[in-house]
């Protein structure tokens, strides 16, 4: 049988067709009406062959229908929030070469269709590009097979047994790897998916849990942020079981009170390029590192998680090194082999790993504690952001003489960007801010500009951030 996102989705449908797939407020979609959706989505597609097929959509079970329906035809999609920058969009699509954009247009009064062609995708088959921060000033494409993916259903539900009679919030933009995780490993084992309107998702947080014990939502996943949120809360609905925090570090603060609720809650880690996650480690009934955070636990089923020095040689236990990531998870690379195609490795005897860039230990139970960096890279609010990028944007604007983009750290330890700029006399700080947002998503302009009458330099001719003002900022997390 053929072990692709689709195939097995069809699996569910026909051992469960009257099983509730997408629940939202107003309306059911069983998995047999779901996968008619996806036919109908499939009817609607021109003749000749895609290899990459665009969505830009608002959520629900019309966007999910769109992407099952691709990942049958055969294609790959490339999903972006309609809200992104209209530039971001355009480059994301035209580097990947997409003559096909589904919108909520295309989708429009779908009637589910029996199936009608039979399910092309393959399991090397690209299932999905997502697009992340590039040191080259764009966005580049992290190109994910069906195997992968698949795998990594297979994984989260052996470690957290989920299936039919549990229901994961869909809260993520679809453009991280949290959606990823939360529509398949919910689809492919036979839960349900909550997806609330844009209003309830963008309203208050006590509007989003009101929906969430509407639908007796049992699984919530976000960012740290998020259960942040959370855990200054008196209560939670009485229906969650499991909350998941992934894409940045998790603090004992964060879960001080939550962990006291009966629930079970995972610190889960993992880049885009390795499908979702590689490391899963359960946080509610452990003991805290002593700067307050945790480890990010052992690898996941079908996942090889190795501490190598810069020769590539596994480090003895509690030794330094880099996490690299091995097996089912590793992603192809990247669109368009970027300077960064280099993060993946390929040694003689055939073996491929991927370099994460975060340097880590390993205790000798086999547990895996993150560090900190290697490069430049930060994550603002659990998002991935290259400063480079963000500099090289800067730097576009014909008002700006010379600028560059730095990352700081909150007094809760928390990556904020800073902007030091020279400025040309027709410099406007209004335009530079439209353009900037016109081509970067919110989370990458910088929350402060330090205008300075130069750069200063060192000897080296490198940037001497000690003549440049600080910037302090005292953090809205802890």
């Amino acid at each position: 049988m053929k072990n692709t996102i689709y195939s097995k989705f069809k699996e569910q449908v026909d051992k469960n067709p009257d099983a509730i797939a997408v629940k939202e407020d107003g309306r059911t979609i069983t998995y047999a009406e779901l996968d008619g959706m996806a036919n109908a989505v499939l009817a609607r597609f021109p003749k000749d062959k895609q290899n990459y097929i665009g969505i830009v959509m608002n959520h629900g079970a019309e966007q999910i229908a769109a992407m099952l329906a691709v990942l049958k035809s055969g294609a790959a999609y490339i999903p972006a929030e309609p809200s992104l920058p209209h530039d971001r969009i355009k480059y994301m699509m035209k580097s990947a070469g997409v003559k096909l954009i589904i919108d909520d247009a295309f989708c429009e009064d779908l009637k589910p269709l029996p199936s009608f062609s039979e399910d092309l995708s393959t399991p090397d088959g690209v299932a999905y590009v997502l697009y992340t921060s590039g040191t080259t000033g764009r966005p580049k494409g992290v190109v994910v097979e069906n195997h992968s993916v698949v795998n990594y259903c297979e994984a989260f539900e052996n470690e957290f047994h989920t299936g039919p009679g549990d229901v994961m919030l869909q809260y993520s933009v679809c453009s991280f790897d949290i959606f990823v995780e939360e529509v398949f490993t919910t689809l492919l084992n036979g839960a349900a998916l909550a997806i609330p309107t844009t209003e309830v998702h963008n309203g208050s947080l006590l509007g989003l849990l009101e929906f969430v014990e509407r639908h007796k939502v049992t699984i919530l996943d976000g960012f740290p942020y998020f259960l942040a949120d959370l855990n200054r809360l008196p209560k939670l609905p009485v229906s969650i079981k499991l909350i998941i925090s992934g894409g940045d570090v998790i603090r004992a603060s964060y879960i001080s009170r939550l962990k006291n609720m009966g629930i079970k809650i995972y610190n889960t880690y993992g880049p885009s390029e390795t499908t979702v996650c590689s490391n899963y480690f359960r946080v509610d009934n452990a003991t805290p590192l002593d700067d307050g955070t945790f480890l990010i636990g052992k690898p996941i089923k079908g996942v090889e998680v190795k501490i190598l020095d810069s020769d590539f040689n596994e480090v003895p236990d509690g030794t330094p090194g880099e996490i690299c990531i091995f097996g089912e998870g590793v992603s192809r690379g990247y669109l368009g082999n970027p300077p960064e195609q280099s993060n993946f490795v390929t040694l003689p005897d055939g073996t491929r790993f991927y370099r994460s860039g975060d340097m880590g230990y390993v205790l000798p139970d086999g547990n895996f504690a993150f560090q900190h960096r290697r490069d430049q890279q930060v994550m603002i609010l659990g998002k991935r952001v290259e400063p480079d990028e963000v500099e090289n944007v800067l730097n576009e604007y014909q008002g700006v003489e010379r600028g560059i983009v730095r990352a700081f750290e909150d007094a809760n330890g928390l990556a904020f960007l800073v902007a030091y700029i020279v400025s040309a006399k027709n410099f406007s700080f209004l335009e530079l801010k439209k353009q900037m947002r016109s081509k970067l998503t919110d989370f990458m302009i910088p929350e402060f500009f330090i205008e300075v009458d130069n750069i200063p330099v060192t000897r080296r001719g490198k940037v001497d951030m000690d003549k440049l003002p600080k910037v302090l900022k005292e953090g809205e997390y802890k």
